[in-house]
């Protein structure tokens, strides 16, 4: 199993890395709009590929144009590793 982060890891990452990104509930968070709906679900889509890919998946809530990630690690508990990676992957996606 993966290692979680600290709070103050979570923190520092955010800041460096993951400005887009907060940490509440015990998960890295960012909500993403898109011009219309079937860009957020190809976003959905593109996302799914790189999850699976990892085979690390994060929670998606698709509210029309606003897509939200939830990122965590269920097994491990909270953050680790692999959820920033993902977080990364995820912004890179978004562009």
């Amino acid at each position: 199993m993966a290692e979680l982060l600290t709070d103050d890891q979570i923190d520092q990452a955010i800041r460096d890395h993951l400005p887009q990104w907060k940490f509440a509930d015990n998960a890295l968070v960012r909500s993403i709009k898109r011009e219309n709906f079937l860009d957020g679900i190809r976003l959905v889509a593109t996302v799914a590929q790189l999850a699976e890919s990892m085979n690390h998946h994060p929670d998606i809530d698709i509210r029309y144009t606003t897509i939200t990630f939830k990122v965590s690690s269920h097994d491990a508990g909270g953050i680790t590793d692999d959820d920033l990676v993902l977080a990364r992957h995820i912004d890179t996606a978004a562009g």
